[in-house]
């Protein structure tokens, strides 16, 4: 446990990864040049009664008639591209940034000093490239796309360096990167995560990305934007069930949600290794939290959580494995606040 004088009880960090929203537009395989913004169309449909019934109607057969016969009306916001497309485009700007070893906020001069100190020892034993690595995989193999990128029988990813004096250019193949491991020999790849690592590891360097992603779904074929959280969903029909995000009425995806897929690079957690349990690499977070599975993985009571090998590392210690280090530095490019109750 730390001593009062060591406790930062406010401590936050700025993320360093910071995506824009995804913007779609729809396009042809053959003619990437030429694309137009897509739009959400509202659509009116009369639905079956499919949810679980009471043992009552399920065990009487009047009752699940009178049921099965009652209207589901719903009012849903779809995408698709249009008839002669085949292809969706994603297009997003991704800025990355240094400064790791200086919090955005922090009140505990000692413990601001052993932090530093630790994040430059860090930054001197890995250079921040197994993060880097990491990264690049994920926009190199088209995570971000999610939903969409299913099926898909070609993705190509188009990466560009817009920093002035410094422009650079990546082309992808995405089919030919795994999602589920980041152990690719790709000279690429390598190229993009040392752009990405020099950043890292400066005090106050940038880099703009500009990415445009195109994955072949199919003539007309549906695609996937992110879909609104709708809190207030009241009792009425009228009301839609599902609301899909746009900007400027141009379908687009959360920059949450892009983040996410480009932190999806933790395999360090402890049932990684087991086939069984594992759900491939996992979204940086302090509790290994994976909302969809209803399941934490890394949890204080193994200590396995962030905060357990933060307090330790900040604080000077050194942890036992090179992977908890760079969950820890991952953590703090994804940013938070992390204070430390005093009492």
């Amino acid at each position: 446990m730390a001593k009062n004088k060591d406790i930062a009880s406010v401590l936050a960090f700025e993320k360093k990864l910071v995506p824009s929203d995804g913007y779609f537009y729809g396009t042809k395989w053959n003619d990437k040049e030429q694309s137009s913004p897509l739009k959400l169309q509202e659509k009116s449909v009369r639905g079956t009664i499919s949810n679980r019934q009471k043992a009552a109607v399920q065990n009487d057969p009047a009752k699940l008639n009178a049921e099965v016969e009652k209207a589901n009306l719903q009012r849903v916001d779809a995408c698709a591209l249009e008839p002669e497309q085949d292809t969706l485009k994603l297009h997003f700007t991704l800025k990355v940034l240094g400064g790791l070893a200086t919090p955005s906020a922090c009140n505990n001069a000692q413990f601001k000093q052993t932090y530093s100190a630790a994040v430059k020892n860090y930054i001197e034993k890995h250079s921040c490239y197994e993060l880097a690595k990491r990264y690049a995989t994920n926009l190199a193999n088209g995570r971000f796309m999610w939903r969409n990128r299913v099926g898909a029988e070609e993705i190509e990813v188009q990466i560009k360096a817009l920093n002035k004096g410094a422009e650079q250019s990546w082309t992808f193949d995405a089919t030919q990167l795994s999602t589920r491991h980041f152990d690719h020999n790709d000279e690429q790849v390598h190229s993009l995560a040392d752009r990405i690592a020099q950043v890292l590891s400066s005090e106050s360097n940038h880099l703009m990305l500009e990415i445009n992603c195109f994955a072949k779904v199919g003539k007309a074929q549906e695609v996937y934007p992110s879909e609104e959280l709708v809190l207030d969903k009241g009792n009425s029909k009228n009301k839609k069930s599902k609301i899909l995000y746009s900007v400027n009425e141009q379908a687009a995806m959360h920059s949450q949600k892009l983040g996410n897929a480009l932190r999806s690079i933790d395999t360090w957690y402890p049932e990684f290794d087991d086939e069984e349990a594992t759900a491939g690499p996992i979204a940086i977070e302090p509790f290994g939290a994976v909302t969809n599975l209803g399941k934490a993985y890394r949890t204080p009571k193994e200590k396995q959580d962030f905060y357990t090998h933060f307090d330790k590392w900040a604080r000077g210690e050194e942890l036992q494995r090179d992977e908890d280090e760079h969950y820890v530095m991952a953590v703090l490019v994804r940013g938070g606040v992390f204070g430390e109750s005093d009492k």
